[in-house]
């Protein structure tokens, strides 16, 4: 990283957050760990992902599926404090 501070949603968020620390309580870390998308998310996510393969995706479709992966990237990086904040190893 240069000596300019990096300011991307990503890189502020992960300071925020500092997933290397394990210091989640053991409900806190549980929470973290059953959080998921729902059905319905999923089939969206697949649908966007199958045009964007295609490269059929409109401006909105592609701002669509930037916010889920910025959510699942979210969520990644919460399950990875959780895990190691109760002593885990990451699931296979």
């Amino acid at each position: 990283m240069s000596t300019a501070i990096e300011h991307s949603f990503a890189e502020v968020w992960e300071r925020t957050i500092q997933p290397g620390r394990a210091d989640l309580t053991p409900d806190a870390a549980g929470y973290f760990l059953q959080l998921h998308f729902d059905e319905a998310d999923v089939a969206r996510m697949n649908q966007l992902a199958a045009a964007a393969r295609t490269q059929s995706l409109t401006p909105e479709q592609q701002s669509e599926l930037d916010n889920y992966m910025q959510l699942g990237w979210f969520l990644d990086l919460m399950k990875s404090k959780a895990r190691l904040s109760l002593g885990q190893r990451a699931a296979a």
